[in-house]
């Protein structure tokens, strides 16, 4: 028995399933489906080339009667000019897939995730910069992102007065952009056309305490700390050596020399760019220091060990104890210490800038323009880490130290 055309919704609505699928005709090519589970599916049958073919249009009643007859007429029209409409669909579907490989959340991931040469703390401060963008417009295909975009979500952190990570979350997505010029995903960084529409942060420098009374009082103060043994002999380290905190909490046994006197090692921050080993000469007390250390902990992998997931203790146990000792955000931080061997070591021992830089772990270039290797200056700094805790030593004892010309 030869069912009736379908002409109206209703015909759509009340066909019941059988027991095999049947279609009901609704004109040119175009028919509804009719599954055993119920399932109802607009279909066109339509020829190219030859070939006979079937093209979907959706589920009933998702996809409507009306609806269903506007794409029948569109894939017609296709037809008319030489294309097929099921290679079409195809390549839309193509294109949608590579769209959404290709939004800026996920090239900001493909992009952190090749950041293996930074130090964790950096990864991980650099994956919540670009997580402001990825909340706004990470689900954007990362060729339709526009520098107004990434304006807006700086602004935001401008008008809360956080103009600094309202430049930084610039900087991150910078890279990013960057990144997709060189894979061929974009044609240019759309935030270089941002430069002077942000606010410019005012310069604060990290506190640190350089005053040489108070630099005494503070190494009282860190002798006298009771804490954990770990956190303790890190607080008078840091001090003595005035590595980058991060270096120093995860300082490893493999890379220091107890009886030559020396820790060699390669700074996250600076690999990169110099892909050497950084020295450190370890004078007399920073060695007392680590043997008492080893004798509890010298078979682990770490110096200063610790049961957090990371095995070295973690960022804020310097700052907490600090805190602890009385001295404020304000005062004095974990990276002061640096600070204060790069002032002290120059204005108090008058030591030479680029020696400094150097123990610091700077670029320092020669007269050349390339940078110093690795063991640049070693036997001048090896005398200038002695005197400096010497110095310190005398600070802690109270004494009135005197400027004096390096090596004197």
């Amino acid at each position: 028995m030869a069912r009736k055309p379908l002409t109206n919704a209703r015909q759509a609505d009340t066909a019941k399933p059988e027991a095999k699928p049947y279609k009901l005709n609704a004109g040119d090519g175009l028919f509804l489906e009719v599954t055993p589970s119920s399932s109802k599916r607009w279909r066109l049958r339509y020829f190219f080339l030859g070939k006979e073919k079937m093209l979907s249009l959706g589920l009933y009643p998702a996809v409507g009667l009306q609806e269903a007859r506007q794409a029948r007429d569109d894939a017609k029209r296709l037809l008319a000019q030489g294309k097929d409409p099921s290679d079409l669909r195809k390549e839309e579907k193509a294109a949608k897939r590579e769209s959404h490989a290709n939004t800026f959340e996920a090239v900001a991931l493909e992009w952190l995730a090749r950041q293996t040469d930074k130090a964790k703390v950096t990864r991980t401060k650099g994956r919540w910069l670009l997580q402001f963008a990825i909340e706004a417009f990470g689900y954007r295909p990362i060729a339709e992102i526009k520098p107004s975009m990434v304006l807006a979500v700086c602004r935001k952190q401008e008008e809360a007065g956080k103009l600094e990570t309202a430049h930084r979350i610039k900087v991150k997505c910078s890279q990013v952009f960057r990144y997709a010029v060189g894979h061929g995903l974009i044609e240019s960084d759309p935030t270089r056309d941002l430069s002077g529409q942000l606010k410019t942060p005012t310069v604060t420098h990290r506190a640190a305490i350089v005053e040489p009374t108070r630099v005494g009082k503070l190494l009282r103060d860190i002798d006298a700390y009771q804490g954990r043994l770990e956190t303790c002999c890190a607080l008078k380290l840091a001090p003595l050596v005035f590595i980058r905190p991060g270096e120093l909490r995860s300082a490893r046994w493999r890379d220091i020399d107890l009886d030559a006197a020396i820790w060699a090692y390669t700074p996250p921050k600076t690999r990169k760019q110099t892909g050497v080993d950084h020295l450190i000469p370890l004078p007399r007390q920073a060695v007392e220091i680590l043997r008492q250390l080893h004798a509890v902990n010298g078979r682990g992998e770490f110096v200063f060990r610790s049961t957090g997931k990371e095995g070295f203790l973690s960022e804020n146990a310097v700052l907490s104890a600090l805190r602890r000792m009385g001295y404020g955000t304000h005062e004095m931080s974990g990276h002061g210490f640096r600070a204060i061997a790069r002032t002290m070591l120059e204005e108090r021992l008058r030591y030479p800038p680029e020696l400094i830089e150097q123990q610091l772990a700077h670029r320092v270039a020669d007269v050349h323009g390339r940078a110093y290797n690795r063991t640049a200056f070693i036997e001048e700094r090896t005398a200038m880490m002695q005197v400096w805790a010497d110095y310190l030593d005398k600070l802690k004892a109270g004494a009135e130290v005197i400027s004096m010309a390096a090596g004197q």
